[in-house]
């Protein structure tokens, strides 16, 4: 998947419909809609559309009025449907039609939640691995048997079509479009204003048991976590984390995986591969020495986790994003 450089005047367009909640839309406008002079560079510009220029009835009887329908929608780079109305009913042929159009002319579609029912209807995820909210995966994959649904992540980037589980999960695919199109500075800058995370892979687990610390030990993983992130430069293992919470290796794995969906080494992996990321928009540093920088045994091991997770090799997103204004 190349990583698609910064353009003057992106457009997005986003779907509104009857019976949504006013969130859905929220997500996309406090990511693309609201002004970023703070950048110093061109922003997106947001549409909201309707399959019908007109009224839209939202959750809790307010009212959103668009001028725009679905030629705006299909005429954005990129098309978010952030949810279907009933993801028993098929998509409106209109829907279809203009959702198909705008991916054969290389538009980016994008669905939060149970949108993936509407790209699936339009069989945009024929053949493809996607993802929608976990209480909705069966039903996806019974209605639509050629979607490789996948009911465990938070999201799946598969270039030109993006599908993403519940609402949060969402607000991390729309950050890391924004890590795509400007780089991890600006896109951490955003995730900064919207007071999240600023990078959350999307491999990550959607559901788990104790998404925030319940315990003193979970306060200890913690405490090995801060660690870690100070220290990422050193060789960390299971074991040296165990140690830093006071937990033997096999507890430690059980607390780590309840309390973040992933592992310690798949977690260092991403931090690590987050942390070469300024070094990589910023400096001139060689690879080699990015990778080592950031606790990498070899250059070779970095790149490929680098391809992995970015999708593209650390020279090419250097290419793509260095701003050009170095630190020593």
């Amino acid at each position: 998947m190349p990583l698609l450089p910064a353009r003057r005047g992106a457009t997005v367009s986003v779907l509104a419909y009857d019976g949504m909640s006013a969130f859905e839309t929220g997500i996309v406008t406090e990511v693309f809609g609201l002004p970023r002079p703070e950048f110093d560079r061109p922003w997106y510009e947001l549409t909201i559309c309707a399959e019908a220029p007109g009224p839209v009835r939202l959750v809790g009887g307010a009212t959103l009025h668009t001028p725009y329908g679905l030629a705006e929608l299909a005429a954005a780079e990129t098309v978010i449907v952030p949810g279907v109305p009933d993801v028993t009913a098929d998509p409106s042929p209109a829907l279809v039609t203009a959702l198909r159009h705008a991916h054969q002319r290389g538009a980016r579609i994008m669905s939060i939640c149970s949108g993936a029912f509407a790209l699936a209807g339009a069989g945009l995820l024929d053949g493809r691995r996607a993802t929608t909210h976990w209480r909705y995966a069966d039903l996806l994959r019974r209605r639509y048997p050629r979607v490789d649904v996948d009911p465990e992540v938070l999201y799946v980037d598969d270039g030109t079509v993006l599908t993403s589980a519940g609402s949060a999960a969402g607000l991390d695919l729309c950050v890391h479009l924004v890590r795509r199109d400007h780089g991890a500075a600006i896109a951490n800058a955003v995730a900064r204003r919207l007071v999240i995370q600023p990078h959350r892979d999307g491999g990550q687990a959607q559901f788990i048991e104790a998404p925030v610390p319940a315990d003193p030990e979970d306060d200890r993983l913690a405490g090995s976590m801060t660690w870690a992130l100070a220290h990422l430069a050193e060789a960390i293992t299971v074991e040296t984390l165990a140690r830093r919470a006071h937990m033997s290796p096999r507890t430690y794995l059980r607390h780590f995986g309840r309390a973040t969906g992933t592992s310690p080494i798949r977690w260092l992996v991403q931090q690590r591969i987050q942390a070469s990321l300024e070094l990589l928009e910023t400096t001139g540093t060689p690879v080699e020495r990015v990778a080592r920088a950031v606790g990498f045994d070899t250059a070779v091991t970095y790149r490929h986790h680098f391809a992995q997770l970015m999708h593209t090799s650390p020279s090419a997103y250097r290419r793509a994003f260095h701003t050009g204004a170095r630190r020593p």
